[in-house]
């Protein structure tokens, strides 16, 4: 038994309904959708990440992500499966988008911290070094049998952080809730010297990957 998945409804032009479902409670995944103007409405999966393992962070990444679209898929069909296309009426015009983004970094992958100490370890670890930030993104097209998977992959170099620099920005609390402790929009930019591909990636959704994926399926932009 599922309880009701959380809605919230998109920015919406003309008034119509919004085509995709953010499989999603990132905040930072809202404001990137907004920002390139495509409609959506949240739908969170509830999913247990802990029990997905795998080295390649690319392979976590797209695993994690296409699982996120066969819960929220098999939501709002009303069944327990998440495989095979959609039947329910209410949501045949509706595109499903999830994503999953990995640190990793010296062949450690850092998810999201537990609490003060672990932020702590895991700047520790990006300081002074290059990083890999990826992001998996699964699409499920409406009359798909099964979801568009894909990955995004960009590198992000920090400089070296003062212990009282580290305080700092621990104090912030800007670590909280998302992986590798940091936000690259946020107070950790004082210290990321370059990255090497998408900005938008390393923020939580690889904006040109999904537009492509969705002009290649045949995504009705307005």
């Amino acid at each position: 038994h599922h309880p009701l998945p959380a809605r919230m409804s998109g920015k919406s032009r003309a008034g119509r309904a919004s085509r995709i479902i953010l499989a999603s409670g990132s905040p930072r995944r809202r404001e990137l959708l907004d920002q390139v103007g495509i409609d959506y409405e949240v739908v969170k999966p509830e999913l247990d990440e802990e029990r997905f393992s795998h080295g390649d962070p690319a392979v976590l990444a797209r695993t994690i992500a296409e699982e996120k679209a066969r819960v929220v898929h098999a939501l709002v069909a009303g069944r327990p499966g998440g495989r095979g296309p959609r039947t329910d009426a209410r949501h045949e015009a509706r595109w499903i988008l999830a994503a999953d983004t990995v640190v990793a970094v010296g062949g450690h992958l850092l998810g999201k911290p537990r609490d003060r100490e672990h932020a702590r370890a895991m700047i520790g670890l990006l300081a002074g070094r290059a990083h890999l930030v990826v992001t998996g993104v699964a699409i499920w097209p409406p009359a798909a049998a099964d979801p568009v998977v894909r990955s995004a992959e960009t590198t992000v170099s920090f400089a070296s952080i003062s212990g009282p620099e580290m305080e700092s920005y621990l104090d912030f609390g800007d670590w909280q809730d998302v992986a590798g402790a940091y936000r690259i929009q946020g107070r950790a930019a004082r210290h990321i010297d370059w990255i090497s591909g998408s900005y938008s990636n390393v923020v939580g959704l690889p904006i040109h990957l999904v537009y492509s994926i969705l002009m290649q399926y045949g995504y009705p932009f307005g």
